[in-house]
């Protein structure tokens, strides 16, 4: 007998991961994508003739996506339960492809090319939603897809790898956005009205004719690859074992951990899915409350305020390029993302959390104090990297971290479909309200008003978001899946 076969083999269980975290960089890919186009596209439809494109209906446009989030999600768990992981998996790598390809070019086959109206803007958002569903999908499965196949001593810095990908997923649109830009300039738009706006005569014509096609589009690759991968890659052996075929799932276990620790993990799933008629509340309302409201928080801090509009962020505080300083932004976060990816199993989850969430109230209320005062152009640029990259190293990757391995087996595909539901609600809630926010005056403070506001209202609720930690959420750290339904047994129970 071999010694992969007594050892398992880390080459095969890396290799698995990372087909599933190019689910994840598919995510950020796709959600962080408008952030470079969404100032060409509206460009582009404030040249209808048939509605007027305002502030209300951009930020809606810009955020559409998100409403197939949330519905790629809700449906996440009853896909992953009736076809499995991996075929859920490659059901959304067919929408992101989809998606690119009717967002490239949303008039094919039925609008003029070119000519913005009403029905173009509701088909171009039909295909953003189309994507934000395989992002939903890939945002619950991916991470619950990696905890099942993990062991137990590696599973959070193999979720946390999941994280990285998302991160990397946005930087690299960062750098492809900005290339594609090239040496085009974004649209100058003047406000003429309250919630009016007309695009200034001496804007560059190819970035609001075709810049932000070329962004959305660039997906259509990174799709095709994923989309192929994931046939490679076995089923979940967790997922294998509720079905029924054990010996499947001993296969897969035994190629990752040995026979001997393959049995014996074989053995401690089949004791915790012998009932897999347990209704969602089985082990209490806590278990759900608890997931359901690591989700909130993670979006309700407004990272993604920051993510999908940081060029436009950049350039109202008059210092340099905002594509490069975005660019930055994104380095920054891919090193503060590896803080959490090597240090997740050695510090824990909650001391992660607890401390993001004061960084980044720290970073939030420096932005909110620019506004009050006049401070130099480099004290919001920094509280701004502060911000983010305290969420980068906290809340982005340990809330998936948390929200996939927190759950009991016999309902984690449910309750993990809720729980990241309720995230892409309040992604939605973030996200379309943010420009108006960001957009409010009031007295002789002007848009300034709206800058405070809503940075001010971010600081809080990340100072609120560590208060619930510490109060609430248990430490997950080397503890197995198995382990986490004794944990809730035993709190139900007492």
């Amino acid at each position: 007998m071999n010694s992969t076969n007594n050892q398992g083999s880390k080459a095969y269980l890396f290799g698995i991961v990372l087909v599933a975290v190019l689910g994840g960089l598919l995510f950020g890919y796709d959600t962080a994508v408008i952030s470079g186009a969404e100032k060409g596209l509206q460009a582009f439809f404030l040249g209808a003739k048939d509605f007027v494109y305002t502030d209300t209906i951009h930020g809606i446009t810009s955020s559409s996506a998100l409403l197939g989030c949330i519905i790629g999600s809700a449906i996440s768990g009853i896909i992953a339960t009736r076809l499995g992981r991996k075929l859920a998996l490659f059901i959304a790598g067919v929408f992101f492809f989809i998606s690119a390809l009717g967002s490239y070019y949303p008039e094919f086959l039925i609008h003029e090319y070119g000519q913005p109206s009403f029905h173009l803007l509701i088909t171009f958002n039909i295909y953003r939603i189309i994507g934000g569903i395989g992002v939903g999908l890939a945002s619950a499965i991916c991470p619950m897809y990696i905890a099942e196949v993990a062991p137990s001593n590696m599973r959070g810095t193999l979720v946390s790898w999941n994280q990285f990908a998302i991160i990397f997923g946005q930087l690299v649109v960062y750098f492809v956005n900005f290339l594609i830009l090239g040496e085009h300039t974004q649209p100058i738009i003047e406000k003429i009205g309250e919630t009016v706006y007309q695009v200034h005569a001496s804007s560059d014509l190819w970035t609001i004719q075709t810049g932000w096609r070329y962004m959305f589009g660039s997906e259509a690759y990174v799709a095709g690859i994923f989309t192929f991968l994931v046939c490679l890659v076995p089923e979940s052996p967790r997922y294998l074992a509720m079905v029924g075929k054990d010996t499947q799932a001993l296969k897969v276990l035994s190629k990752i951990n040995g026979n001997a620790k393959a049995q014996e993990i074989l053995q401690n799933i089949k004791e915790t899915v012998t009932v897999q008629s347990e209704k969602l509340f089985s082990f209490g309302i806590m278990v759900v409350f608890i997931g359901v409201m690591l989700s909130v928080f993670q979006q309700a801090v407004g990272i993604n305020a920051v993510l999908y509009y940081a060029p436009r962020i950049f350039e109202s505080m008059n210092m340099g390029n905002p594509m490069v300083q975005t660019v930055i932004m994104g380095i920054v976060n891919i090193a503060f993302t590896l803080v959490a990816v090597f240090t997740v199993e050695k510090l824990g989850r909650k001391p992660l959390l607890i401390w993001g969430s004061i960084g980044m109230a720290v970073g939030a209320l420096g932005v909110a104090l620019s506004n009050l005062v006049e401070l130099p152009a480099i004290f919001p640029v920094v509280s701004i990297m502060v911000y983010s990259a305290s969420f980068m190293f906290s809340w982005g990757p340990i809330c998936w971290v948390l929200i996939s391995e927190i759950f009991p087996n016999t309902i984690r595909s449910q309750a993990v479909a809720i729980a990241v539901a309720f995230q892409w609600i309040f992604n939605f809630i973030v996200s379309s309200t943010f420009v108006p926010m960001y957009n409010m005056s009031m007295g002789d403070m002007g848009q300034r008003f709206g800058h405070f506001f809503a940075y001010a209202l971010y600081g809080i609720i990340c100072v609120i978001a560590a208060w619930f930690v510490a109060k609430l959420v248990p430490e997950t750290k080397g503890k197995t899946l198995e382990d986490m339904t004794a944990l809730w047994k035993k709190r139900r129970d007492a």
